[in-house]
């Protein structure tokens, strides 16, 4: 049973409440706690030595790394975070100064973002480091993005560069949270979610959402050099596009919108963010699953994301 195996069992007779806009199945939990005009965002994550982070990695990249992956995911909601919780579980010998370090990675993201670090809980872990944060954020009532709500002609759109994130930007990744509440305020986003698993994974929960297939241009699928470098050292069972579309952790923004809005979207986000990449990587079909073009023609596309124990 793989990951979203497992979910969909769990989650099939979770108790709910009338506070509950969106449960258990996108980014982040949303709530109406009658705050008028807003909704409250509720998320956890957790990292784990060996899973997210060797234990060779400085402190301070762990931390940020704990309180970034949370954050990515208030931005899949075109969300605003405010406060955050921390869970540390800790082996029995354990440097204090370690710790501290770790977290003033987590602090300086916090500080930047206007993020209060606001409590938590201390535990012991024989296995090693682990760090879960929970973290609440607001949206506008009228702005919030999910998964669903891809529509038959949508662009699809993509930040940033993907794949390769191995060398170091899974560490080191900046939350794009100005970026999807932009997009919220000034264009109609069909959805948006941001990339973790992998682009093969991740566009797949929004065709699953929205009940629609996709087809994928692969020239356009925007590749990072680090995916590139990897691939030239001989990984020849991972080709760099594989990489872009598998490895995962880039918490790079994923959505779409109506394909007459792809132009005027493009041109004002280069004005706007002229240092972050924004690639149009496909359209909305009918059907289901996902297909590629490429010089040869189109194909299903048959390679998934990362899915924890598959």
């Amino acid at each position: 049973m793989n990951e979203f195996e497992l979910i969909a069992r769990l989650t099939r007779t979770l108790p709910t409440n009338e506070s509950v806009v969106v449960g258990a199945g996108d980014d982040c939990a949303v709530l109406d706690v009658g705050m008028g005009d807003r909704l409250l965002l509720f998320k956890t994550d957790a990292i784990v030595q060996g899973i997210h982070f060797t234990a060779d990695v400085p402190p301070e990249k762990i931390g940020h790394k704990a309180l970034a992956r949370c954050l990515s995911d208030i931005a899949a909601m075109a969300g605003t975070p405010t406060a955050a919780v921390v869970t540390l579980a800790l082996p029995k010998k354990f440097a204090p100064e370690f710790v501290e370090q770790v977290y003033a990675g987590m602090n300086a993201l916090a500080q930047q973002h206007g993020i209060a670090i606001v409590g938590g809980e201390t535990t012991t872990n024989p296995g090693g480091l682990l760090i879960s944060v929970a973290l609440i954020g607001f949206v506008p009532r009228e702005k919030v993005l999910r998964r669903a709500g891809a529509k038959v002609g949508d662009a699809i759109f993509v930040t940033g560069e993907l794949g390769g994130s191995i060398a170091g930007r899974h560490l080191e990744f900046e939350p794009r949270l100005a970026e999807a509440r932009w997009l919220a305020e000034h264009f109609n986003i069909h959805s948006l979610m941001d990339v973790s698993d992998g682009l093969a994974g991740d566009l797949r929960h929004i065709l699953n959402a929205s009940h629609v297939g996709a087809q994928l241009h692969k020239s356009a699928v925007p590749i990072n050099r680090a995916a590139k470098a990897i691939a030239r050292k001989g990984d020849a069972a991972k080709p760099a596009f594989v990489a872009a579309l598998t490895d995962g952790e880039d918490f790079e923004l994923l959505f779409t919108v109506a394909s007459k809005t792809a132009v005027p979207l493009l041109d004002a986000w280069k004005q706007t963010f002229p240092d972050l990449k924004l690639s149009c990587i496909g359209k909305i079909i009918a059907g289901e699953g996902i297909k590629l073009r490429d010089e040869t023609g189109i194909r299903p596309l048959t390679v998934h994301g990362y899915v924890h124990f598959s």
